[in-house]
């Protein structure tokens, strides 16, 4: 969901659970958007369960392995560019997988991965204090937001 003209989505999922994959890289960055999309779902009343893995290019795969485990995933992280097309590749694996997951599994994927220019646009997204938008809050809200739409369609 992007900042300007978000809408104001309120949930409550005291049934639900949801698997949050985190990456490691950008410890700053990521430790705000855990604490965001936690936050959410702790005021929806979500349970949620905590799993790292390296980079961005892994989430995709640990989301897949546990999403029929969970309600619905959250999949957080960081890609900064820099000099190489690694950016590039690494992007569009995160998103390619992360909607194959979503495709696949029948289970909302919310996707928090920042896909930024430089370590400032990143902080200025991650929930920090000063930062102007809270990403991992925004995709625990949508993750979660999606799976009460879809409540009444169980999978089958």
């Amino acid at each position: 969901m992007a900042h300007s003209g978000a809408p104001d989505i309120t949930v409550t999922a005291g049934d639900f659970t949801v698997a949050i994959i985190a990456a490691s890289w950008h410890t700053e960055v990521m430790d705000g958007l855990i604490a965001g999309a936690e936050r959410a779902a702790a005021d929806a009343g979500a349970q949620t369960t905590l799993i790292r893995v390296p980079g961005s290019f892994e989430l995709a795969v640990a989301a897949a392995r546990v999403a029929k485990h969970f309600d619905a995933v959250v999949a957080l992280g960081v890609v900064i560019r820099g000099g190489t097309p690694h950016f590039d590749y690494v992007c569009s694996a995160a998103t390619d997988g992360l909607n194959r997951v979503a495709l696949d599994s029948g289970k909302p994927v919310g996707f928090g991965v920042l896909t930024c220019d430089n370590d400032e646009q990143a902080r200025d997204r991650a929930g920090l204090p000063g930062s102007r938008e809270d990403k991992g809050h925004e995709a625990m809200t949508a993750a979660l937001a999606t799976a009460s739409a879809l409540k009444d369609y169980p999978l089958g």
